[in-house]
């Protein structure tokens, strides 16, 4: 249970972000604006609104926890996504920015549906559904991490800990829209920046020295070696898999709505510095709470059991309980962040893909307001799935990232930059690949290579081969 004073400042900051809800309601006056922010946020929100709507609970709790666990094997994970963030910044966002304000569309489903010129809108509702689907489980993945770590501050019922985090992430992105998580998002980022800063250097300065981290590692049998993990080699096929995690950016709507909403593509470069910066240090961040955490609790059962756990029981070692509420908060932060973005999309697919096409002439007003309900419906979906006390946040996220990656990933590419691509092949390459990605798993090949490599790439090569074979147009970069 925590003391009064980390109650105070942690509470204050739920309010803060309630407030920040309120405040957008009355600044929201249309679906676009609700949407998408009327495009025209700026390049330091976007910077940071994409990056922690990116990282998530799984920066500040699945990544330290894995470090902790495992060592230095992680290290290829964070390669993949430092190279992914700055490829989809380069060659994604500009374009992407410019293609969806000439098509005039708000989703990426209804973007490739115009495209494409797909008139059976075949390609949309296929997209749209699997937005839904690994959007519910990427949100629930928030609410486990917004689950343990209220159940650890505030000593409550895991099941009553997540409700509490869903209820205050509902209420701000309900009132508030797209601004209001583009802006929680810009505080959450910068919050998460300073906690990720200051912890791994409190942990040092009490540890005293780098030769004491080193034994404290040693005697826990974690290897230096950026090729072990757990003991064993990890191989060329678990490096590639760590890799691919970065081509999951190419496809992660969350992220990629961040790029279609900025102001001026002119300004995504100054953003993507902004962008690049933050991930860098905060995944060096990351990892260093891992493993100065291991001198720090020799033992998982000084953690309650739960190795995710160990950035929150370091706040607590290490810093007053003012202090400590603040940077308690950041770890909410890294949740809410990420959550709210995936409510909104989710609620933007239901209005714009599925709701308006449904119900013609329909009043952008009633637009609006569907999607504000559609926000709740999505996070209750996502509760339930996140009352299973068990549930792993790095397997949730890892398993959503790569759906997004499979689906969306190769057909952004392809209507990017292949010249003239067909409608078909691109749904041919989707079909295939979200195949090959479920069946990955279902035959446990995912034990083996993590299952976005060999879908992202048959989904890539299927839209490439249906194109020269079947419709003979050469595709061009």
């Amino acid at each position: 249970m925590i003391g009064v004073e980390t109650f105070i400042t942690f509470g204050a900051y739920l309010l803060f972000l309630i407030g920040v809800g309120v405040y957008f309601y009355g600044k929201t006056s249309s679906s676009e604006d609700y949407l998408i922010g009327g495009r025209g946020v700026g390049s330091w929100v976007t910077a940071l609104s994409a990056q922690a709507s990116d990282m998530s609970g799984w920066l500040l709790m699945g990544l330290p926890g894995a470090v902790y666990l495992s060592g230095f094997g992680q290290i290829w994970v964070v390669i993949g996504l430092t190279v992914g963030t700055y490829l989809n910044w380069k060659f994604i966002a500009p374009k992407l920015r410019v293609e969806t304000e000439i098509e005039d569309t708000l989703t990426l489903p209804t973007f490739l549906e115009k495209k494409l010129k797909d008139d059976k809108g075949t390609i949309r509702k296929v997209l749209a559904l699997g937005t839904l689907f690994f959007f519910t489980i990427y949100s629930s993945s928030g609410l486990v991490a917004a689950g343990k770590l209220f159940e650890s501050i505030l000593g409550i019922d895991y099941k009553v800990a997540v409700i509490i985090g869903a209820v205050t992430i509902v209420v701000y992105t309900f009132m508030g829209g797209y601004l209001a998580s583009c802006w929680t998002d810009f505080f959450q980022g910068g919050l998460m920046f300073l906690a990720i800063i200051a912890v791994p250097l409190a942990a040092y300065y009490k540890i005293g020295d780098i030769e004491t981290v080193r034994q404290g590692i040693e005697l826990k049998g974690i290897s230096f070696n950026i090729f072990k993990q757990n003991g064993e080699n990890i191989g060329i096929l678990g490096i590639l898999s760590s890799l691919a995690w970065g081509l999951g950016y190419f496809g992660q709507p969350h992220i990629l709505v961040r790029f279609m909403s900025i102001s001026d593509v002119k300004e995504l470069k100054k953003s993507r510095r902004i962008a690049m910066i933050w991930v860098i240090i905060s995944l060096i961040g990351a990892i260093a709470i891992g493993l100065l955490g291991i001198p720090l609790f020799k033992n998982i059962a000084e953690l309650g059991g739960d190795a995710e756990k160990i950035f929150i029981y370091m706040i607590k070692e290490l810093f007053n309980p003012w202090v400590a509420g603040i940077l308690l908060a950041a770890i909410l932060s890294a949740i809410m962040s990420t959550i709210d973005s995936q409510l909104l999309v989710s609620s933007t697919t239901l209005t714009e893909d599925f709701y308006k096409y449904m119900k013609k002439d329909v009043s952008d007003k009633e637009i609006m307001w569907v999607g504000r309900l559609c926000v709740v419906v999505i996070a209750i979906l996502a509760l339930l799935f996140a009352l299973n006390q068990n549930a792993k946040v790095l397997s949730l996220v890892a398993y959503a990232w790569g759906g997004f990656g499979t689906i969306f990933g190769p057909a952004i590419i392809s209507v990017l930059y292949f010249k003239n691509v067909n409608s078909k092949s691109v749904l041919s390459g989707i079909l295939v690949g979200m195949f090959v990605f479920l069946m990955w798993k279902v035959l446990g090949l995912d034990s083996y290579m993590y299952e976005l490599l060999p879908g992202f790439f048959t989904n890539l090569i299927t839209v490439y081969i249906v194109e020269k074979v079947v419709f003979k147009n050469v595709v061009e970069a």
